[in-house]
C-alpha cells in the first residue's frame, strides 16, 4: 500500500479524465447529431470545440463543487448521488444556452437521452472505480490513542467508512509513552483524540519521523492556527491569527453579494412564497410567518423569520424546545417544509436587512447561546461574523454532530472564508435540500 500511495494522485487525474472523456463525448455526438446543424447560422469547428469545452468546464465546476471527482473520499452512493445531481444540473445549463444560440427553444428530447446515458455512464465508472481503488488502497489499520474523553463517538464514525479505515486498536494516553510509540509502529498510522499539550506534540513528531500517517480530532486552538498567515520577521517564521473576523474588503464584497442573491432568489421564489402561504393558511388558519429572537454578529439580536411549520404557541411555557422529526407540535404542511427547508426562504428578508448573510453560522436563541457558552465558552467565538442562511455546518454535517463539532466547522468557515467557498456552500445547500435522510434530519435537530 505504501508504494502505491505515491500514485494515488496520478491514479486519481487520470481516472477522472476517463470519466471526463466519456461524458464530452456523449455531449458531442448529442451536440452533432441534434443541434450543430439545426442552429440558425451554424458552428464550424472552433465554435463547436467552444461548445464542447464549455460543457467539460461545467461538468468540472460542478464535480469539484459536489466532490464528485474525489476518489476513495466520498461513499459510493454519495459520489452517485453527487455526480447525478451534478449531471443534471450542467445539462440543464447547457440546454439552455444552447437554446439561446439557437434563438428558440431547442428540442428537449436529446438532453434527456444524454442524461440518462451520462447517469450509466457515471455508474459503470464508479463500479470500476471503487474496484480499483480498494485493490490498490485497501483499508488503512489504524491505533486510537485518546485522552481524557471516551474516543466511541469519533470511532463509530470512522468505523462506517470500512473501506477507508479500519480501527485495529485503542490506548489511553495515559499508558506507558514506550509502549504507545511500540503501538503506533504495528499500524498504518494514528488517530490523536483529545490529547493535550506537550504529550500531544510528541505524539505528532513521532509519527512524522517514522512516516506514520496521523488523523488529529482538531481542538479550537488548532482551527484559529490554521487560519493564520505565513509571516517573516528577517529569518523567523510567523504565523499571524488576526482574530478579528473578516477584513473590510470580505464584508464589502460579502454584503454586495448577499444583496444580489436575496433578491435574486426573492424573484425567482415569489410564486413558491405565495403557493406556500396558501397551503399553511389553509391548514390551520394560523399566521404565515413566525418570528423568533436569534443572535448574529457581535451578540446582536433581531428577529428571524420563517414560515410557521408549528402549531401556534409550540412553545407556551416560554422554555426553547429541540424539536424531531416526530414532534407532534410540526403541522402537516410544516413536515414538508422542514424536509426541504423550506420554511427558511423568509430570512432572504432578514439578508436584505442586515441581520443576516446568504452563508454563515446559523443564528442561535439567546438562551441556547447562554446554555453552550456555559458548556463551551468559545461558542461566543462565532459570534464574529454575521448568521447565514445556511452553513458549512449545515452542508457538511449529519443527523448525530455534535454542538461542539459545529462550533468547529464553524469556526473553519470563519478562518478560511472566500467568496468561492461560499458559492460551494451554496450549492452544497441546493444538494442538501434534495437529499434523502441523515442530512435532512440534521436540519430538523436545529429547528426549534
Amino acid at each position: 500500500m505504501k508504494n502505491n500511495e505515491q500514485y494515488k494522485k496520478i491514479v486519481s487525474f487520470f481516472s477522472s479524465l476517463i470519466l471526463l472523456a466519456a461524458l464530452a463525448a456523449d455531449f458531442m455526438y448529442i451536440w452533432y447529431e441534434y443541434y450543430s446543424d439545426a442552429i440558425v447560422l451554424p458552428f464550424y469547428r472552433r465554435g463547436n470545440w467552444v461548445v464542447i469545452l464549455i460543457y467539460v468546464i461545467l461538468t468540472m465546476i460542478f464535480f469539484k463543487a459536489y466532490g464528485g471527482l474525489t476518489m476513495g473520499y466520498l461513499k459510493r452512493t454519495d459520489m452517485l448521488y453527487s455526480q447525478a445531481i451534478s449531471m443534471v444540473a450542467v445539462n440543464i445549463i447547457t440546454y439552455f444556452q444552447i437554446s439561446a444560440i439557437g434563438r428558440d427553444f431547442m428540442k428537449v428530447f436529446p438532453m434527456f437521452i444524454m442524461t440518462a446515458t451520462d447517469l450509466i455512464i457515471i455508474a459503470l465508472w464508479i463500479a470500476a472505480n471503487n474496484k480499483i481503488y480498494l485493490k490498490l488502497y485497501p483499508p488503512r489499520k489504524l491505533i486510537i490513542i485518546y485522552g481524557s474523553r471516551n474516543a466511541e463517538t469519533l470511532t463509530n464514525k470512522m468505523s462506517r467508512r470500512e473501506d477507508k479505515y479500519m480501527i485495529c486498536e485503542s490506548i489511553n494516553i495515559h499508558e506507558d509513552m514506550d509502549k504507545i510509540k511500540s503501538e503506533i509502529l504495528r499500524f498504518d498510522g494514528a488517530i490523536i483524540c483529545d490529547i493535550t499539550g506537550q504529550t500531544r506534540n510528541d505524539i505528532i513528531k513521532y509519527c512524522f519521523e517514522n512516516s506514520k500517517r496521523i488523523y488529529i480530532s482538531p481542538k479550537i486552538s488548532d482551527i484559529i492556527i490554521r487560519g493564520g498567515t505565513d509571516i517573516n520577521l528577517f529569518d523567523s517564521p510567523l504565523l499571524l491569527c488576526r482574530n478579528s473576523g473578516l477584513s473590510f474588503e470580505q464584508r464589502l464584497f460579502k454584503r454586495i453579494f448577499d444583496i444580489v442573491v436575496s433578491v435574486i432568489g426573492l424573484i425567482i421564489l415569489s410564486p413558491f412564497m405565495l403557493i406556500i402561504a396558501a397551503a399553511i393558511k389553509i391548514d390551520d388558519g394560523g399566521s404565515i410567518i413566525y418570528k423568533q429572537k436569534r443572535l448574529t454578529i457581535n451578540g446582536k439580536e433581531f428577529f428571524v423569520y420563517k414560515f410557521r411549520s408549528m402549531i401556534p404557541n409550540a412553545e407556551k411555557n416560554g422554555v426553547p424546545q429541540l424539536a424531531t422529526g416526530s414532534d407532534s407540535r410540526i403541522t402537516r404542511v410544516g413536515k414538508f417544509l422542514r424536509k426541504c427547508r423550506l420554511d427558511e426562504i423568509p430570512q432572504l428578508f432578514n439578508i436584505i436587512k442586515g441581520d443576516m448573510s446568504v452563508v454563515g453560522p446559523r443564528p442561535e436563541r439567546p438562551e441556547l447561546t447562554e446554555k453552550y457558552e456555559r458548556e463551551m465558552p468559545e461558542f461566543k467565538f462565532r459570534l464574529k461574523v454575521k448568521a447565514g442562511l445556511t452553513g458549512y455546518a449545515q452542508v457538511t454535517g449529519v443527523y448525530d454532530t455534535t454542538p461542539y463539532d459545529k462550533l468547529k466547522m464553524d469556526l473553519m468557515y470563519i478562518e478560511r472564508y472566500s467568496m468561492v467557498m461560499d458559492l460551494r456552500i451554496i450549492l452544497m445547500t441546493i444538494k442538501t435540500m434534495i437529499s434523502p435522510g441523515e442530512m435532512n434530519s440534521e436540519a430538523d435537530k436545529e429547528k426549534y
